[in-house]
């Protein structure tokens, strides 16, 4: 079966069981090891009185150190495993905390509850779980929008992509895509603190979810409620997104829908001025993340389905 059969195994137990909260308490999880290991390489490398070209040079030195261990770790591991299907099984488990298949699912479900009962105040509050931007500035449609948006993003960063890499390279790929993603979240974005420190990071991450999103995408178009629509706004609309790659399972989730997503949005009580995906459709309302839920678990059943092809041929 191989790692395809492994990645199999990790999106079915994540399914059933998610990452349960009294495990959480207990060990904490992967991503949560990896953060503190990237907050203290930030804490000692990233020091403000260096000169950029410096800090630069210390943030890729600290995001390979970073993606070096946590392959390394997984290569240990998986050559330490036996072969043939016990390897899968065992693969398949050890990879199930790094497919977050089941919160992304219920996190954007905590938010379409309360939204289509009409309690503005507690989706505002699930909200802000999963987004960055101010909930308090965010009506019925900026809510619908946000949690939309980061469905689409996170089907790519959080399922598609670490199980594309962990089918290609077992828990090596995985861990090391891991590393990656937790490492542009924490150390990738444009802050003064960050812009060169996190440059490589950022930069690593483009890469490695180069593949992942536009396969996104296309899982997205097939299943979509409007097929034609969907694939004619991803490979119209997602370049003109703000990032390379989180455009094209968004544009292709706004064509979908018949919805509009992405644009101005605040954070931090700055406004920035993004361009619409889908520009000119109507705005997304409560409904339309009850028909994206949709979509999301029908693709990330035929991305299974996908791996089920692979393993078995």
């Amino acid at each position: 079966m191989g790692f395809a059969g492994a990645m199999m195994v990790a999106m079915a137990v994540d399914a059933l069981l998610g990452w349960p909260s009294w495990l959480f308490t207990r060990i904490g999880h992967p991503v949560t090891w990896l953060g503190r290991l990237i907050a203290a390489i930030d804490r000692s490398w990233n020091r403000a009185s260096d000169p950029p070209p410096l800090r630069r040079a210390a943030g890729a030195a600290g995001a390979l150190v970073v993606i070096a261990i946590s392959v390394a770790l997984g290569w240990l591991v998986q050559s330490a495993l036996p072969s043939g299907w016990i390897e899968t099984a065992l693969v398949g488990v050890l990879a199930w905390p790094l497919v977050a298949l089941r919160s992304l699912h219920d996190h954007v479900a905590a938010v379409a509850t309360p939204l289509q009962d009409g309690d503005i105040a507690a989706a505002r509050d699930a909200v802000s779980r999963i987004v960055g931007r101010d909930p308090a500035a965010l009506d019925e449609a900026g809510i619908a929008r946000a949690a939309i948006e980061s469905l689409a993003e996170n089907a790519s960063d959080g399922i598609v992509a670490p199980v594309f890499w962990g089918a290609l390279f077992g828990l090596p790929g995985i861990l090391g895509y891991k590393a990656i993603n937790t490492l542009d979240s924490m150390i990738g974005h444009r802050s003064e603190r960050h812009e060169a420190f996190g440059w490589a990071a950022a930069g690593i991450d483009d890469v490695a979810n180069f593949v992942p999103a536009r396969v996104t995408g296309f899982l997205f178009v097939l299943l979509a409620p409007h097929r034609s629509e969907a694939l004619s706004c991803m490979t119209r609309d997602a370049r003109r997104h703000r990032s390379p790659n989180a455009g094209w399972p968004e544009a292709a989730m706004a064509g979908g829908l018949g919805v509009r997503l992405s644009g101005p949005r605040i954070y931090h009580g700055s406004a920035t001025n993004e361009p619409w995906l889908n520009e000119g459709a109507r705005d997304p309302r409560a409904a339309d993340m009850i028909e994206a839920l949709t979509v999301y678990r029908r693709a990330m059943l035929l991305l299974a389905g996908m791996l089920a092809i692979l393993a078995f041929t």
